[in-house]
């Protein structure tokens, strides 16, 4: 009876550490499978870069996810793949990352002959608004947004450091600060040079009203707001960034299969089903 028992717990073991790698290849499959389906509607290459926070190995550790060198070498990988001739569509879900990873991934885009698309289904705060900003079309929920691209120091804006120059007395500032202050000027001047090449590319054609150019750089990358601060798509409209809203079905079926780690107990629930009517409100009770 022992040894019986025995064989059952080890054939347990066997099977739960199997589970997880069976799950994980057919989660694999059926990304691979609506990309595809997804790149033969619409006639291009399906790129995703989709952050949320994973688990490592069997532990479960969360770990935030970013724009990173990694990153950048994969989409660059992609890009280089796809013939000149096609499209492609970037499908962004990200809270930004590494600026060299960032701009190395959107003079890519910008290079890229043809037209390129970003797809913002939740946000693409930061860096992400910087390759929303590479691409010809940026396509949006309409509850979608984008965020400023001004550069950080640490954990504090770049912007707010020169405010410290502006109202206080020189000799009242630590050299520290004045070094620090430099940085940010340096900082600032390189993203607004590199946020003006992304808006005035014209390849395969002009996406920004010229017009329009230095009043996006400056409400984006000069610290007018805070770094987490959500531009809605009016917003981003009104500035005249080239926005169209409404996501395909494919995409939002795409990220139904990029989903969040369970936690100790979900935190959000709902009927996964649409309504054909909305649900009737109760009635009062007769006296």
């Amino acid at each position: 009876m022992f040894v019986l028992f025995l064989n059952l717990f080890f054939i347990f073991l066997i099977v739960s550490s199997i589970q997880p790698l069976i799950q994980k290849r057919l989660l694999v499959s059926k990304r691979l499978g609506a990309i595809q389906a997804f790149e033969q509607k619409r006639g291009s290459r399906a790129i995703l870069m989709i952050h949320r926070q994973e688990s490592i190995s069997l532990l479960g550790i969360p770990l935030s996810k970013f724009i990173n060198i990694e990153d950048s070498e994969q989409i660059l990988r992609a890009i280089r793949l796809t013939p000149p001739e096609a499209p492609i569509d970037l499908i962004l879900h990200t809270p930004g990352g590494l600026v060299l990873a960032t701009e190395q991934i959107a003079r890519a885009l910008i290079r890229h002959p043809s037209k390129v698309t970003v797809f913002v289904p939740h946000y693409a705060m930061s860096g992400g608004t910087m390759l929303a900003m590479a691409a010809d079309e940026i396509v949006m929920d309409e509850n979608a947004v984008l965020g400023p691209v001004d550069p950080q120091l640490g954990n504090v804006a770049a912007a707010s450091v020169l405010k410290v120059l502006e109202e206080k007395p020189i000799d009242k500032i630590d050299d520290q600060t004045i070094v620090t202050a430099d940085v940010a000027r340096k900082a600032i001047a390189q993203v607004q040079a590199f946020v003006r090449a992304l808006l005035e590319d014209s390849i395969p054609q002009q996406k920004v009203d010229p017009e329009r150019v230095d009043a996006i750089i400056e409400r984006l990358t000069t610290g007018q707001v805070t770094h987490d601060y959500p531009i809605t798509v009016e917003e981003a409209q009104s500035l005249g960034l080239p926005i169209t809203v409404g996501l395909p079905r494919e995409i939002y079926s795409l990220m139904e299969l990029y989903p969040q780690p369970m936690t100790g107990r979900p935190s959000v629930q709902y009927i996964p089903l649409p309504y054909q009517s909305p649900p009737s409100p109760p009635t009062k009770a007769s006296k």
